[in-house]
C-alpha cells in the first residue's frame, strides 16, 4: 500500500495545472472497480457527502487483526476520484493501522485539501471518518 501512496505522491508532483490535477483524480475515480448494486444499501451510505457516496468495507480476519478492503461509487466523478485515493490510503490495512493512519497529511502532501471546496473537504472528512469507525467495529469485534 505503501507503493501506491508513494506512486500517487510522485504522480501529483510532476502535473503542474490544477485542472490538470483534477482531471487526474477524475480519472482515478474511472478506474475505480463498480460498486455491486447491493452493496449500494442505506447502511453503506455515506452521510455529510453533498454527492451521493457508498463505502462498504470488507473485513478479512487472518488471525491476528483484522484487515479491511473497501469498494465504493459516487454520483460524482471527482468524488469518486476522492474515493480512489481514500482507498490508496486505508484498503488492504489492518484496522490498529487504519486508526493511526493520519489521511489529512496525505491529502495536504497532495495540496489537494487547499484546492477542495469546503463541502468537498466535508465529505472526505466524511468517508474517513466513516472507515475510521469501520476499523474500530472491526478490531473491537476481534478483542472481544
Amino acid at each position: 500500500m505503501t507503493e501506491t501512496i508513494a506512486a500517487l505522491k510522485e504522480d501529483f508532483s510532476i502535473i503542474d495545472e490544477w485542472e490538470d490535477r483534477y482531471r487526474y483524480v477524475i480519472e482515478l475515480g474511472r478506474a475505480l472497480p463498480a460498486l455491486a448494486e447491493a452493496e449500494r444499501t442505506p447502511g453503506n451510505k455515506v452521510h455529510g457527502c453533498a454527492s451521493q457516496v457508498w463505502i462498504a468495507s470488507h473485513e478479512e480476519k487472518n488471525g491476528r487483526e483484522p484487515r479491511l478492503s473497501f469498494t465504493g461509487d459516487s454520483d460524482a466523478l471527482i468524488v469518486k476520484g476522492l474515493i480512489a485515493i481514500i482507498f490508496r490510503l486505508f484498503s488492504g490495512k489492518p484496522a490498529s493501522e487504519i486508526l493511526a493512519t493520519d489521511a489529512g497529511s496525505l491529502l495536504d502532501e497532495l495540496g489537494l485539501r487547499e484546492h477542495l471546496t469546503p463541502q468537498r473537504s466535508n465529505g472526505v472528512a466524511s468517508m474517513v471518518k466513516r472507515i475510521k469507525s469501520d476499523a474500530k467495529t472491526a478490531l473491537e469485534s476481534a478483542t472481544a
